[in-house]
Parts: C-alpha cells; sequence; structure tokens
C-alpha cells in the first residue's frame, strides 16, 4: 500500500496550486461540465466558486445541487497524460449569502484580475460541501476518500 502521508501531501500541494476546476452539473436531466475558477477553503471542509446566475452551471446547481469537481494538474506535456494527479469531488453546492467581504478578499489575493466580478450584481459565491472524492495520484495510484479524509489531507 502506498504510504498514506505521501499521497496526502500530494494531494493537498494540487488543491492549493491549481486554480481551474471543471464544475459538472446536471441540465435537463444530462451532465454538463464547464471550467471555473475555485478556491479550496481551510480543511478542505468547501470548494467556492464565484460564478455568474447567466452561466448554465449556476442555473443548474439552484435547480439539482448535486455536483462534481474535477481538478488537475496542468498538462505539461509529459509522455504518459495518465500520470497527472488530479481529483474528483462530489459534493452539495449552495449559494452563499452576499455580502462576502471576507471572502472576496481571499478571492482577489488568488485572482485579482477578478475584480471586475464583484462590481457586476448578477455574481455571488457558492459553496461546493464535498460527499467523497476519488484521487488519482499517477497511473495506477487511486484513493477513494470520504470528506472527512479529505479534510484529513488539509493537514499535510
Amino acid at each position: 500500500m502506498e504510504n498514506s502521508v505521501a499521497f496526502r501531501t500530494e494531494l493537498a500541494e494540487l488543491l492549493r496550486r491549481e486554480r481551474i476546476a471543471h464544475l459538472a452539473t446536471l441540465r435537463q436531466g444530462a451532465p454538463m461540465a464547464s471550467m471555473t475558477l475555485f478556491y479550496a477553503e481551510a480543511g478542505f471542509a468547501g470548494f467556492l466558486v464565484h460564478v455568474s446566475r447567466l452561466a448554465w452551471h449556476t442555473q443548474d446547481m439552484g435547480k439539482e445541487p448535486h455536483v462534481a469537481l474535477s481538478i488537475a494538474e496542468t498538462d505539461d506535456g509529459r509522455a504518459d497524460p495518465f500520470t497527472l494527479k488530479r481529483i474528483s469531488i462530489r459534493g452539495q453546492a449552495q449559494q452563499l449569502e452576499n455580502p462576502q467581504e471576507a471572502l472576496q478578499a481571499l478571492w482577489l489575493k488568488r485572482f485579482p484580475e477578478q475584480a471586475i466580478n464583484f462590481e457586476l450584481a448578477d455574481f455571488s459565491f457558492w459553496r461546493i460541501a464535498p460527499a467523497d472524492a476519488r484521487f488519482v495520484a499517477g497511473f495506477g495510484r487511486i484513493h477513494n476518500l470520504s470528506a472527512a479524509e479529505l479534510a484529513a489531507c488539509s493537514n499535510c
């Protein structure tokens, strides 16, 4: 069995380093994935997205809160892309009440070019509370995690 500290550290580094996720929602009964930015809460207890109500994925979350986030290492041109680390997180989305000044400050520290979105009335924060996750640390290195096990990785 793989060293649990090693894979937990790799997972924590992935979630702290990467900024782009693919958000999968249900649209008229069929899956739809779209690119979004994300921010991992301390303790990986939740994953935040700042999205427009005009976007399909936002409309979808309002109707069906069960979603998934897919986060992967940036492709570096390696010969075997299946060795890239990636995680799929299944969870439930909930819109946060506005305003969120502290969260906005954290968001803008990570994504300074997104300041314009806070001037638009159609953007809001949504929090995805994880139910479980599947982390692929490379070919044949697969870890199924509960929300509690995912949260434990944040200590690495």
